[in-house]
């Protein structure tokens, strides 16, 4: 199916020059003028729909192509994965991502050699410094809020951007600000909603499917930077040419299409991200029923966030201190409620699984929801209590499955 929507390129006749478009081709030539490979190149148009906490080693805000090939890899995973003999087999893929990205390890079969693919962040298609600076230094003031349930003794409204970037984001003067940089003086900054960058992808041609496929799934369900699980530096990608992105794919045929979706109890053998999950329903997907500015999608996407995390079936309430509860499996650390244990404790860390985007539809905004279920890492299984560990495969899909529910009455599955 991938290969209908990203069609393989043609041999070319002539060497071609290098140009801002969307598709070139290219050459790599011996040192006696021999053809070595064919090279693609795929170039878009970059910017941001929500602020994004993009930073370089000084904790502020910078245009940067590794977090962009870092996104690369992550979808091409996803890609990758079901391609594998056998299909989802960590050990294949790292070989094969090694072999695609570049290895720095001279142990084993894959001795270290350069990536394969070469990313180019420019300010524009002329070319230009690509590398600059965010240039959003103060929050915007007057952000909307939302009812937490478990704040305070019987609940209290948060800021709702406060509540998705709690981090880069602070509580400052009564209102949500940049937060300053610990052992500093100095405050945190974000990438704008009104710059942008040209990105270019130059690759040997026989991986023009794959990652294709990895930056269409980029387009539809990327994001970069802090916090970008919840919906902050959600990426808008436009190619520059023809047929790089399919515009349509948004949909249940569309993500059908692209051959990336694995039911859910299959997800959760497996510990680490590797397909969207799909039920009887269909792909685990949805939109937000809330269109607008990015303002009006986010609290939204806070409103649905607070409500899946506090519903009576994952409700902390009358849960002993240090043990652990269903609500664990979604993420952790949990504020107030950490579990006892190896693995655990304050240092415990499990990301989001449930990913949040803001993605543009014609003059508006709205709201992406998407599952990679994966199941509960088993250094943190080992140190949970044997009764739990015994019925973990049952205890973490009844959980998925509490999310999915509260999910299908907030937002609307893929048409």
């Amino acid at each position: 199916m991938l290969h209908d929507l990203f069609p393989a390129p043609q041999q070319p006749q002539t060497r071609a020059k290098p140009a801002a478009c969307c598709i070139t081709m290219h050459h790599s030539y011996g040192i006696h003028g021999e053809n070595l490979m064919t090279m693609r190149e795929l170039t878009y148009q970059v910017s941001f729909n929500t602020p994004a906490f993009l930073g370089n080693a000084e904790q502020q805000a910078q245009w940067r192509t590794p977090p962009f090939k870092a996104l690369l890899r992550q979808w091409w995973r996803v890609v990758k994965a079901p391609q594998l003999k056998p299909p989802f087999n960590v050990d294949e893929l790292r070989t094969a991502e090694n072999a695609l990205f570049g290895a720095a390890s001279d142990d084993g079969a894959d001795k270290s050699h350069r990536s394969l693919v070469r990313l180019r962040l420019t300010k524009d298609s002329g070319g230009g410094v690509g590398w600059e600076n965010g240039a959003m230094k103060q929050w915007l003031a007057g952000g909307p809020s939302q009812f937490h349930p478990e704040v305070g003794e019987h609940g209290h409204q948060v800021g709702a951007e406060l509540y998705l970037g709690y981090g880069p984001l602070g509580f400052k003067a009564g209102q949500t600000a940049f937060n300053t940089i610990p052992n500093s003086d100095r405050q945190r900054t974000a990438i704008d909603t009104k710059t942008g960058a040209c990105l270019r992808l130059i690759f040997p041609a026989e991986h023009h499917v794959d990652l294709s496929a990895a930056m269409q799934l980029a387009a539809l369900f990327g994001t970069l930077g802090s916090r970008s699980r919840n919906g902050w530096g959600a990426l808008q990608l436009q190619a520059t040419g023809n047929g790089a992105l399919a515009p349509t794919l948004l949909t249940r045929s569309g993500i059908a299409n692209l051959a990336v979706t694995r039911p859910l109890s299959s997800c959760l053998q497996q510990d680490w991200p590797h397909a969207i999950g799909h039920d009887r329903v269909g792909p685990l997907v949805w939109r937000t029923r809330i269109t607008g500015d990015a303002r009006q999608v986010m609290l939204e996407l806070a409103r649905i966030k607070i409500a899946f995390r506090t519903q009576p079936a994952l409700s902390l309430d009358g849960v002993p201190a240090g043990t652990f509860s269903n609500r664990h499996f979604l993420a952790y650390p949990v504020t107030h409620h950490p579990v006892t244990g190896l693995e655990w404790g304050g240092q415990g860390r499990l990301a989001n699984q449930v990913r949040f985007k803001v993605l543009r539809e014609g003059n508006q905004l709205v709201g992406v929801i998407v599952h990679l279920p994966c199941r509960l890492p088993a250094a943190m299984a080992a140190g949970l209590p044997h009764q739990v560990r015994n019925n973990i495969d049952a205890l973490q899909l009844q959980a998925w499955q509490d999310v999915h529910a509260m999910l299908d009455q907030l937002a609307t599955r893929l048409a």
